[in-house]
């Protein structure tokens, strides 16, 4: 039975109370979060700073870079902190704020990869006619709409969460602030809430998802009409990244979210939640810029500046 105290604040238990594994724990999240701020706003700079890059294709990366970096720093900072402090104790309100700004950023990224597929099929499947098709009317309500639709989401979920009562104990065996683990540990009736996040979830998944089958389901139809094995070639490297980074977003939050919240506390589950909060946003630099030209001509042209001022003033 539990406790009828109503609780105030909630304890996040992290992976482990070894005091040792913990210190580890901080400096591999530490430098994990260092190398995402890097990439990502390393990336929204390209992209701001070289004229090459002011293309709908490359907005929606330095859009993408842009909600990552601001994804990892809603969840990292305070996991940090837990790390190092004894009592890893968060306030009503303060785990309220990060499930809303961590609904809101996670969302947009699925409405803004959905997007992206639409903008990778214009390209390749009418190349003639791209930048009239994905003008400034087009791309920037695609854009506004995936932050509307994250807002909008990160609202019903996060109101319909709170509504709840929760009662003591307040330990939460989770490194940092998520639904299906509060679900869990409610002293109210949370059918309606379970329903509403595995179908609401679910529905945004399903929606993004079929978009991006849809759009390279042309864009194969359009490599299979080539004659050209370069251009071909170069259609796989255009589209491989984002189908690649769609792939593993998707996929961890599938297996995360549309679940029954009784099944959350497994540890599988704590990792999954992990990887798709901190360890993507800092894999996306790597996999959007690995095989991209134009963004390592930016990046060496960035570093052919920075030396040829340090041979000028050194």
């Amino acid at each position: 039975m539990k406790n009828d105290t109503e609780v105030t604040t909630f304890v996040l238990k992290g992976f482990t109370e070894n005091r040792g594994l913990q210190v580890i724990l901080f400096f591999l999240f530490l430098v994990i979060y260092l190398f995402t701020l890097i990439g990502n706003l390393g990336l929204v700079i390209l992209v701001i700073g070289d004229s090459r890059l002011h293309t709908p294709m490359y907005y929606f990366l330095g859009v993408l870079s842009f909600l990552d970096a601001c994804y990892s720093s809603v969840i990292t900072p305070n996991m940090l902190v837990n790390f190092m402090s004894k009592r890893k104790a968060i306030s009503f309100l303060g785990y309220a704020t990060q499930i809303f700004l961590g609904v809101t950023f996670g969302t947009t990224e699925c409405f803004l990869l959905a997007a992206m597929a639409y903008d990778r099929y214009v390209a390749i499947y009418n190349p003639l006619l791209y930048s009239i098709t994905m003008s400034p009317r087009v791309y920037v309500p695609l854009i506004t709409a995936s932050y509307v639709g994250g807002i909008l989401h990160a609202t019903l979920q996060t109101g319909a969460t709170f509504s709840l009562s929760f009662c003591a104990p307040n330990e939460i065996r989770q490194v940092f602030c998520e639904i299906p683990p509060l679900l869990a540990m409610s002293c109210s009736d949370t059918h309606i809430n379970q329903l509403l996040l595995i179908y609401v979830v679910g529905c945004i998944e399903i929606f993004t998802i079929l978009i991006v089958l849809i759009a390279y389901g042309f864009i194969l139809l359009a490599i299979l009409g080539m004659r050209s094995a370069e251009g071909r070639g170069k259609v796989f490297s255009t589209c491989g990244s984002h189908l690649t980074g769609v792939s593993i977003y998707h996929a961890t939050i599938l297996c995360t979210y549309v679940q029954p919240s009784s099944s959350f506390a497994l540890d599988h589950d704590k990792i999954m939640s992990i990887f798709y909060t901190v360890v993507i946003p800092m894999l996306n630099p790597i996999i959007y810029s690995l095989r991209n030209k134009d963004v390592k001509e930016a990046v060496k042209k960035v570093f052919g500046r920075i030396q040829f001022i340090n041979k000028v003033y050194f």
